[in-house]
């Protein structure tokens, strides 16, 4: 790297690393930003890295637009990538084009020296031609192997609308720890999640450092509403990493356990509990495996998913992902759905949730739950007594089904399948 200072070259070379990382070995962004060339970077530039990258992946085929009309032949994949990058930084972040492409003709001789004069030519061009073509692109596609999916779930034009949702950086939504806690500067959703007015340093906001509140997207905590735990009660929180289920669990006064087979993940929620002075027992295991001292009152299953409703957040995700790994994981799903009816006491609750946009992990998994169990019953009664909830979330008897493109005034909200069910 040539220069640590964020206004440079450093984390735009970074930046263009971990882009690389994603289209072409197609790794997530958090196993790359957990790889020591990111994490030994100096904060500001890892920073400003990991915006330009998010931003690059939302944004790509906007990019492609633009530069489309200058291209004689198609360039390499890593010198598209910086193009991209540049593009990105001219248009969405409003950088100078001059320094935006100064820098990105020095990083091109470093990474394949014939392309930097065909990279100065084309961004020389682009900036002169304005935003025109970035203007009218229409939002970056999903992969076809995912839009044929979702467009069979919910139709294209409502699937267009939620690329369009996807280009967009989500705002940050905060859980309150209790009544009267020390908020910062938002909007009170309906469901009771405060969405802040503008991002900045969290660490930096006021009640962080008195534990006063988290971070949890509004719509991931709609399943611990939805359980609705009561004070004393022993509630299991399965599958519970990074833990802001947890903590609303645990701020609602019961005896929590929570459960992830990621020793490295339960450590933030560990942090976390220390933060917010909240209680409860964390266990490092195989849910599968794992035998409990006693049944429990009520359980949260929020289970291992293709993650597809956290695009807004991960825009890496369709890129790092294929169609292979749903099968197991809609398998997996069967299985904790089985172990947790298990491990449930007679009259209990249990709340089922992925953060998904595919109907088999969600619906169908809902459906196939309750022929399975004849002892399991949809809880209507959990979905009346919640708060705030929009008529269009409803997904059948006692079960919710959020989408990236809902909320459009609100800012959006991530994808879930939420389900309430008893066990008679």
């Amino acid at each position: 790297m040539a220069e640590a200072h964020p206004s440079g070259i450093a984390p735009r070379q970074l930046a263009l690393d971990l882009l690389q990382g994603v289209w072409e070995e197609r790794m997530l962004l958090a196993e790359l930003e957990a790889h020591p060339h990111f994490a030994e970077a100096p904060p500001e530039v890892q920073a400003r890295a990991g915006r330009l990258a998010r931003t690059t992946l939302r944004l790509a085929g906007r990019a492609d637009a633009a530069m489309k009309p200058f291209l004689q032949r198609n360039p390499r994949a890593g010198i598209r990538a910086l193009m991209r990058l540049a593009i990105v930084e001219m248009f969405s972040e409003n950088e100078a084009a001059h320094g935006v492409v100064n820098a990105a003709v020095s990083i091109a001789r470093r990474e394949q020296v014939k392309a930097a004069p065909m990279v100065n030519a084309v961004l020389r061009r682009v900036a002169e031609s304005g935003r025109e073509s970035w203007d009218k692109a229409p939002p970056q596609r999903l992969p076809n192997w995912l839009r044929g999916r979702l467009g069979a779930a919910y139709g294209n034009a409502r699937v267009a609308r939620m690329e369009a949702a996807f280009e967009a950086t989500p705002p940050v939504d905060l859980e309150p720890k209790a009544p009267g806690a020390s908020l910062p500067e938002g909007d009170i959703l309906p469901t009771g999640s405060l969405r802040l007015a503008r991002a900045g340093q969290i660490s930096a906001l006021p009640g962080y450092q008195t534990g006063d509140w988290w971070v949890q997207d509004a719509a991931a905590a709609l399943p611990a509403r939805l359980l609705a735990a009561r004070p004393g009660e022993r509630v299991l929180d399965l599958c519970a990493a990074p833990g802001g289920k947890t903590l609303q669990l645990a701020a609602a006064g019961a005896q929590v356990t929570a459960l992830d087979v990621s020793e490295t993940r339960l450590a933030r929620l560990r942090e976390n509990l220390d933060r917010t002075g909240l209680r409860a027992e964390v266990v490092a295991a195989d849910a599968l495996e794992w035998t409990p001292k006693a049944s429990f009152d009520a359980i949260l299953l929020d289970a291992p998913c293709s993650a597809t409703g956290t695009i807004r957040r991960h825009p890496d995700l369709p890129f790092a992902k294929d169609p292979a790994g749903i099968k197991p994981l809609v398998a997996l799903q069967s299985q904790l759905i089985d172990r947790s009816v298990e491990m449930l006491a007679p009259g209990g609750r249990l709340v089922f949730c992925t953060c998904s946009l595919l109907p088999e992990e969600g619906e169908a998994q809902y459906a196939a739950a309750l022929e399975r169990h004849t002892g399991l019953a949809p809880d209507a009664s959990a979905l009346a007594a919640l708060d705030g909830l929009d008529p269009d979330w409803r997904a059948g008897p006692a079960a919710l089904r959020t989408t990236p493109e809902m909320w459009p005034e609100r800012g959006g909200l991530d994808g879930f399948f939420i389900a309430a069910l008893s066990k008679t």
